[in-house]
């Protein structure tokens, strides 16, 4: 072929260019139509897959009602008061900010007394006197406050939501074995006055206590709080922060108090106990860690012997609620109820309590 002919053959560069924006316009309209198809293809599905998942959890939610918080009816929307036990420290930070995350609307305000220390006799009494949604208890009722409450026109109604431990601590250097309930009681009652008495040395026992009115444990659980007789000897203290600072420089103090709050301490130790003649039993989950390693590390609470039964002293917890039909009524209500479901009763465990719910179980 001729150099002419060639020429004739070959595309001039404004025909080149045209084809070139030919080609690159359809590239861009398939990536512009694929992208778009890639888009709207979820959105397309998205709606039916949407209403399937809420069919199922609702569903679900008929068959295991009270599993989740979220699965709580009648849950209401304020902000409501509530105050009490002591023991309950460890719920009010774990458990109640897992309600709040879930439940925002129902908006939990933790009250402190204006007067006394604060436990579970004093949430009852503010209870009483209005200042209280509902309240906190380690203890149960007593009578008198129950006579209270009809006064004013009401019940109260106390719903029971976990098991905790009551826990004997001493100094850490207090070498003793460990008690009996009955020897516990009986220093208490001013019968057993030193530590020889129980196998322990030469030095006087000084028995500490909150009120047993405004106490988060009671030592004898067959009677109420008003009720309890405990000898003059025993030292009142206003909480377990000032019981235990007795209890590192007072070396022949004890002291009782929910397990939970005292596990881990450094500067006081937990003594065994038994019922009886029967073997003493401990709180610490093993390895125990030895008062020269903490606060590197700390012990633990050992919930499998108070969830079998091993463990002779417990306490109960209960939501006390104020049965009027009112606003009050309802928020006590859904926090009990938000407590006694499957996801509660799981993040009581987690915290160092024996759910209730699990009580039943191993007593079936």
């Amino acid at each position: 072929m001729s150099k002419t002919g060639r020429r004739s053959a070959s595309l001039s560069p404004d025909a080149i260019q045209m084809i070139r924006g030919l080609i690159i316009g359809k590239v861009m309209t398939l990536v512009v139509i694929g992208g778009l198809w890639l888009w709207l293809r979820p959105r397309t599905y998205e709606p039916s897959y949407a209403l399937s998942s809420s069919r199922e959890l609702r569903e679900s939610n008929r068959t295991s009602t009270g599993s989740t918080f979220e699965s709580v009816p009648d849950v209401p929307m304020d902000a409501f008061k509530y105050g009490g036990s002591t023991a309950w420290a460890t719920i009010r930070q774990l458990v109640n900010s897992q309600i709040q995350h879930t439940r925002p609307e129902f908006q939990l305000v933790y009250v402190n007394p204006t007067v006394g220390s604060p436990g579970s006799g004093a949430g009852i009494r503010m209870l009483l006197e209005g200042e209280l949604d509902f309240t906190e208890s380690s203890r149960p009722l007593t009578a008198t406050e129950q006579a209270h409450a009809e006064q004013q026109g009401f019940k109260f109604e106390q719903r029971e939501i976990a098991v905790d431990a009551i826990a004997v601590v001493v100094n850490p250097e207090l070498q003793v074995p460990g008690l009996t309930v009955d020897q516990l009681q009986q220093i208490y009652l001013g019968k057993i006055t030193n530590w020889q008495q129980v196998g322990g040395p030469n030095l006087p026992i000084v028995p500490l206590s909150q009120s047993p009115e405004n106490a988060d444990t009671l030592l004898f659980a067959d009677k109420p709080a008003d009720k309890q007789g405990l000898s003059s000897r025993v030292q009142y203290v206003y909480s377990s922060t000032e019981a235990l600072r007795r209890i590192k420089t007072t070396p022949g103090s004890l002291y009782y108090a929910s397990a939970r709050g005292v596990v881990n301490q450094c500067n006081a130790k937990l003594l065994p106990l038994g019922l009886n003649s029967q073997p003493l039993v401990s709180l610490y989950r093993e390895p125990v860690i030895q008062p020269n390693q903490c606060p590197e590390k700390r012990n633990q609470l050992n919930t499998a012997v108070i969830q079998n039964g091993r463990y002779p002293l417990t306490s109960k917890l209960f939501v006390i609620i104020k049965q009027n039909q009112g606003r009050e009524q309802q928020a006590g209500e859904a926090y009990a109820k938000l407590l006694l479901t499957d996801q509660g009763q799981q993040a009581l465990a987690q915290a160092g309590y024996v759910p209730i719910k699990s009580q039943e179980t191993a007593s079936n």
